[in-house]
C-alpha cells in the first residue's frame, strides 16, 4: 500500500470519527498523521517500524493502524464506522465546504442521510434553523451539491489515462490489436470525460458475447451501432461496432461540425498513399489537405491554415515555471526539485512558493524570503549553468493588491499573481480584483485565472476578454496551470490571447517531484490551440527567459 493510499484511509477514519462525534483529539491525530504521510518522500511500507515513531504525528495508535493497513489491506475500526454510517452520509464528504462536523449536525440533528435530501432541505430553507448554518452557508451547500450531481460520472483526463492500458489490453485480447482504436473525447484531449470510447471492428452481437463474463459490466446504453458499459469504478465504456474503421474513427473523434465540413471538401483523384499514422488520416490526404491533429477537430476553423502547423510538443518545454518546495507546502527541498529538473534536461526552475497571506500553506514571511534567497544563491553556484529563479506565488488580496510591500516584491526575479482566498465573487468583483493585480508593475504572470478545480469547484466568473486585454496592455503572461484538476486558463481562450499578443505559460504548479510530469497535461490542452513555442514562456530557453525579464523590468 502506497503512502497516498495510507493517507487516504487515515484521513477518512479521522473524518468518520468527527461525523460520529468521537473524541476530537483522536480525530485530529489521525488527520495530522494523514497529512504528514502524504508528504513523505520515502515509502512507509519499506521503512522499518521502529523508525515510524521518529516521524512527527505517528504515535502508538496511528502506528498500529498503519501496521494493520499494510498487513491486511484494511483497518477494522474504519470498516466498522463505514458499516455504521449511511452511504449517503459518507458521500456528503464530497461536498465542497462541508466538513465532518457540519455533516454530524446534518445527519444527527437534521435527520438527513443523503445529498438529495440535503439539497431538498436547502431549497426549503431548513438549514437556517441550525447553529452554524446561515443563509450564505446554505446557498453555498446547495450550489456545491448541484455542481457535484451535474458532474457525477465525469472523470479527469489524467484519471482515464491511468486506466487506459488495462482496458486496451482487455479489448486487444478479445478483438485483436488491429481491430480496436481509442476515440471520442479522450482522443480529442478534452480535460474531462463522461466516457471512454473505442471503435471496434466487430458486430454488436459479437461485442455482447465477449462481454458475457462471469461478472459482466452493466449495459447502460445501446444504440444502433454502439454499446455502453459501466465499470465498477463508474466509468462508462462505449464500444462502437464498425465495418469501416477509418470512417468511424474520424466520425467519433470529431465534432459533427468538423466532420461534416471535412467531408464536404471534394476528394482528389490519383492519390496513392502507402504510409500514414492513423487510419482516418486518409480522409485528409485524399483531399490534399494537412492532417488535423485529433485535438484540433472541434470547429470548422481547425481546418484552416493557422491550425495546420504541428501542435506544441512536450519536448519544446525548456524549464519549469511555477513550483513549490518544502519551504511552503511542497514535499521536496529546493535542491531536490532542481535536480529533478536537470534530469529532465530543463535549463532552469522558477521557484514560486506561497506568499505570507497563505498561512494555510506555510506562506513565507519576509524574514524567510530573505533566507530562501540566500539558499537559492548558494544552489545557483553549485548547480550552474542551471539556474533557479527567485519567484513567489503572490496572493492577490481581496482589494486586488499583491501580498508583500513593493520593497520585498522587487527582490524577486518574477512574480506569479494568483487568487487563493475569498473565492465567492460576482463577475464584476472578480474581474476588478484581477485587473488591479494585472496592472501592478511587479506582476509578470497571472496564475490560474479562474481558480477552478475541475469536477470539484467551479471557478469564480470573470470577464475573460477584459482580463486578456489587460494582460496584453500590461505585458503580463497568462498561465495554463497544467495540474490535471486545474487546466486554467481554459484552452478555449488561448487563441483569443494569442490574437492579442499575450504570452502563455504552461506551468505544472508542482508541489512534489511527481508533479513535474503534469506539464504534459497543459501541453495536451494547448495542442487544441495555435500555441507555438515562441508564444509559450516555458518553451523559452534560459537566456530567452532572462532577456524577457529584463524587458519586463524596463517596461
Amino acid at each position: 500500500m502506497e503512502n497516498t493510499q495510507l493517507a487516504e484511509q487515515l484521513e477518512l477514519f479521522s473524518k468518520l470519527l468527527d461525523i460520529h462525534g468521537a473524541d476530537s483529539f483522536k480525530s485530529k491525530s489521525y488527520a495530522a498523521a494523514a497529512f504528514t504521510i502524504e508528504k513523505l518522500t520515502f515509502p512507509l511500507v519499506s521503512t522499518p517500524k521502529e523508525k515510524w515513531r521518529s516521524i512527527r504525528g505517528i504515535g502508538n495508535s496511528v502506528a498500529a493502524a498503519i501496521s494493520e493497513l499494510l498487513e491486511h489491506g484494511k483497518l477494522n475500526a474504519l470498516e466498522e464506522f463505514l458499516h455504521l454510517t449511511p452511504a449517503g452520509v459518507v458521500e456528503m464528504l464530497q461536498i465542497k465546504g462541508v466538513g465532518p462536523k457540519k455533516i454530524h449536525t446534518i445527519w444527527k440533528e437534521m435527520g438527513i442521510e443523503s445529498m438529495g435530501e440535503l439539497l431538498y432541505a436547502c431549497q426549503e430553507n431548513r438549514l437556517l434553523h441550525f447553529k452554524g448554518f446561515g443563509e450564505k452557508t446554505q446557498l453555498a451547500i446547495e450550489n456545491a451539491i448541484r455542481f457535484l450531481l451535474q458532474h457525477k460520472g465525469h472523470f479527469l483526463y489524467a484519471e482515464i489515462e491511468a486506466l487506459l492500458p488495462t482496458i486496451v489490453s482487455f479489448l486487444e485480447l478479445q478483438f485483436g490489436k488491429e481491430n480496436i482504436a481509442v476515440t471520442g473525447n479522450f482522443r480529442r484531449q478534452l480535460p474531462t470525460l463522461e466516457e471512454l470510447a473505442f471503435v471496434v471492428v466487430a458486430s454488436k452481437e459479437t461485442i455482447k458475447e465477449k462481454f458475457l463474463t462471469a461478472q459482466p459490466p452493466e449495459l447502460i446504453d445501446e444504440t444502433d451501432q454502439s454499446l455502453c458499459y459501466k465499470l465498477k469504478n463508474g466509468l462508462a465504456i462505449r464500444l462502437v461496432a464498425s465495418t469501416n474503421l477509418p470512417l468511424d474513427l474520424l466520425k467519433t473523434s470529431s465534432t459533427p461540425a468538423f466532420y461534416e465540413h471535412l467531408l464536404s471538401i471534394p476528394e482528389q483523384s490519383g492519390i496513392s498513399v502507402s504510409k500514414y499514422q492513423a487510419p482516418d488520416d486518409l480522409f485528409f490526404i485524399n483531399r490534399k489537405i494537412p492532417v488535423s491533429h485529433p485535438a484540433r477537430r472541434e470547429f470548422k476553423k481547425h481546418l484552416e491554415k493557422p491550425y495546420q502547423a504541428t501542435p506544441l510538443q512536450v519536448d519544446t518545454i525548456k524549464g519549469l515555471i511555477h513550483c513549490h518546495s518544502n519551504w511552503s507546502d511542497g514535499a521536496n527541498t529546493i535542491e531536490e526539485m532542481a535536480q529533478s529538473c536537470i534530469e529532465k534536461g530543463w535549463e532552469y526552475m522558477v521557484l514560486s512558493d506561497h506568499s505570507a497571506s497563505a498561512f494555510y500553506a506555510n506562506g513565507l514571511k519576509v524574514d524567510r524570503v530573505v533566507t530562501q534567497h540566500q539558499e537559492i544563491d548558494a544552489l545557483n553556484k553549485k548547480l550552474a549553468p542551471f539556474r533557479i529563479f527567485k519567484s513567489i506565488e503572490s496572493d492577490i488580496l481581496t482589494d486586488g493588491s499583491l501580498d508583500y510591500a513593493p520593497a520585498i516584491l522587487s527582490t524577486f526575479d518574477l512574480i506569479i499573481a494568483s487568487i487563493h482566498s475569498n473565492l465567492r465573487m460576482t463577475e464584476e468583483v472578480a474581474t476588478k480584483r484581477l485587473l488591479k493585480a494585472i496592472e501592478n508593475p511587479f506582476t509578470n504572470i497571472l496564475g490560474h485565472p479562474t481558480g477552478r478545480l475541475l469536477l470539484s469547484r467551479e471557478g469564480y466568473p470573470i470577464d475573460h476578454k477584459k482580463i486578456i486585454d489587460a494582460c496584453a496592455h500590461c505585458q503580463v503572461a497568462i498561465e495554463i496551470n497544467a495540474h490535471p484538476r486545474r487546466l486554467d486558463v481554459d484552452w478555449q481562450w488561448i487563441d483569443y490571447a494569442l490574437d492579442r499578443g499575450v504570452l502563455i505559460s504552461i506551468n505544472p504548479d508542482a508541489h512534489a517531484l511527481s508533479g513535474l510530469s503534469d506539464i504534459k497535461y497543459g501541453v495536451l490542452v494547448a495542442q487544441k490551440t495555435r500555441l507555438t513555442p515562441a508564444m509559450n514562456l516555458s518553451s523559452f530557453n534560459k537566456n530567452q527567459l532572462e532577456q524577457w525579464l529584463v524587458e519586463q523590468k524596463r517596461s
